[in-house]
């Protein structure tokens, strides 16, 4: 069944930009955002939330500012990490003075901090518990999940009081299968990890393969402990007019992409 963005009364983000919203994260505020409701054009059109892109920096600025009003509150209470493809996850209580940290995935406890993720192809993965008022945020393209991002992301969330079988997890827009075609290196690099990593391919044309990355993404939630695990069916590459895809950029020789972005946050009442 198709996602459908959902307006600010949907679901209790208090206005536009759109976003699409994960049921087993239902009560958190919560969103994934991608193309629409920006100021942004070009290839970058219109929702680029991507401070490393070479968008213009105003219109990210902007944009940014719009997700974050959606949440109540100001823009440098958006925060992030400078992603790097690491296993590294952080805990972050009150906005980044200075330099971000090099990492990929965010915990939080704090009230009205909403941490995101900016993903572009690779997956978007919200956490919460809500017993302990704990939620992450994790950047897990195919070399942090492979790397153990996820893994580190649920043991940061216990040493701040979560139990990971009480943990929802959602796995938000990025690559699906059918779009995600590699090489016969790419398989090897994943058997060299376990064999068994060998079902989330499937044959395409001559050598090439496709990958499975958001099923391999929700296998790393299950084996790490987490029960409760939804995919969204949204597939970067192919929705062109809603989310913006670093692959789809490369084959229309674009030069440069937009990033979508990933966001949760415990409200002060929750």
């Amino acid at each position: 069944m198709p996602v459908e963005p959902q307006s600010a009364a949907a679901g209790g983000l208090l206005s536009a930009p759109p976003s699409s919203r994960a049921s087993v994260l239902a009560g958190v505020k919560h969103g994934f955002f991608g193309r629409e409701g920006g100021v942004s054009t070009g290839i970058y059109a219109s929702l680029n939330a991507g401070t490393g892109s070479n968008d213009d920096p105003a219109n990210v600025l902007e944009n940014r500012s719009r997700i974050a009003e959606t949440f109540g509150i100001e823009r440098d209470h958006l925060t992030g990490v400078h992603q790097v493809h690491s296993p590294t996850a952080v805990f972050i209580d009150a906005p980044w003075v200075g330099e971000r940290p090099r990492a990929d995935a965010l915990v939080t406890t704090a009230p009205n901090l909403a941490i995101s993720i900016l993903t572009a192809d690779c997956t978007p993965i919200l956490f919460v518990d809500r017993k302990a008022k704990v939620v992450g945020a994790a950047h897990a393209g195919w070399r942090g999940a492979l790397g153990g991002v996820i893994e580190a992301t649920v043991a940061l969330m216990e040493k701040h009081g979560a139990q990971r079988e009480r943990i929802a997890a959602a796995i938000g827009p990025c690559i699906h299968q059918s779009s995600y075609e590699v090489g016969p290196e790419f398989e090897t690099e994943f058997i060299a990890v376990d064999p068994a990593y060998a079902r989330f391919f499937v044959p395409g044309a001559g050598d090439r393969l496709h990958f499975d990355l958001p099923n391999f993404c929700a296998s790393r939630l299950t084996v790490a402990g987490v029960r409760e695990i939804e995919t969204l069916p949204l597939d970067t590459y192919a929705e062109s007019k809603r989310l913006h895809s670093h692959r789809r950029s490369v084959h229309e020789k674009a030069g440069d992409y937009g990033r979508n972005c990933s966001v949760i946050m415990l409200g002060s009442d929750d």
